[in-house]
């Protein structure tokens, strides 16, 4: 058995990772599934952290489809996978020239900028205040979706900075996210193989915290049922909030 299966830190960081994770791909806290990574990586690299966590999160996203069945937005998947698909490609090109430090702190100025951005509009506009599709809009931020998800699992951010100003039902937001990150993490099981991240260590490590992972999303999507708009839009922006305060921590920790 791998040492690491043996270490009781392993699973202090790994067990709270994957439900935190889950819970957000049901829909519930939006891109605070970012954490996954960052706990697990108290214990072990972060690369390792990555490629564990990428088969949880495939049965995540088999489950968090399944339960949003039908429910999702057809214009803005379209609008968003051609870049995210780029995305993904520039993330395996410059896969060894690009560090998780500096993706988290572009993610992280980002994010912030977005929160005071909704501040600002709901102070001029008031909270029913929705943004009109723009192709290009989605394309770009869909690309910079896939390229942080592949180099970090934090493509949630930089697809929020896109969809939550729509203001979809959230139910339809979380099953349009539900198929964009399932699409995604399918397609980032290639190059993550081509790289040598599936060894036997580590996917025997996904194996043991997999029964996490659909009890975790179920539960996420359960909350986000029972949650009115006007709950679930202030707590998912506060939620990314937090999440960009704590990337910009982290990389620029991570730089110095």
């Amino acid at each position: 058995m791998s040492g690491l299966l043996l270490d009781p830190w392993f699973y202090a960081a790994a067990i709270p990772a994957v439900i935190l994770v889950g819970l957000s791909k049901g829909g519930f806290g939006g891109a605070v599934g970012f954490v996954g990574v960052p706990l697990m990586a108290l214990t072990m690299p972060p690369v390792q952290a990555a490629a564990i966590l990428l088969p949880i999160l495939c049965l995540m996203d088999i489950v968090s489809v399944w339960t949003w069945w039908g429910v999702y937005d057809r214009k803005m998947l379209v609008d968003m996978m051609p870049g995210a698909v780029l995305g993904i490609g520039l993330g395996w090109l410059t896969a060894a020239l690009v560090t998780e430090e500096a993706v988290r702190l572009i993610v992280g100025a980002v994010a912030i900028l977005f929160v005071l951005r909704w501040l600002y509009l709901q102070v001029r506009h008031g909270s029913d205040h929705a943004a009109a599709p723009n192709r290009v809009a989605a394309a770009m931020w869909g690309t910079v979706a896939g390229f942080t998800s592949f180099v970090a699992h934090v493509g949630g951010p930089p697809f929020q900075v896109y969809a939550l100003p729509i203001r979809l039902d959230p139910k339809v937001l979380s099953g349009t996210a539900a198929i964009f990150f399932a699409a995604t993490n399918a397609l980032k099981l290639i190059p993550y193989f081509a790289l040598g991240q599936f060894d036997t260590a580590n996917l025997t490590a996904s194996a043991v915290l997999m029964p996490l992972a659909p009890l975790s999303t179920i539960a996420g999507a359960w909350l986000v049922r029972r949650m009115r708009p006007e709950i679930f839009y202030p707590f998912t922006y506060a939620t990314v909030a937090v999440v960009a305060v704590k990337l910009l921590w982290d990389g620029i920790a991570g730089i110095m």
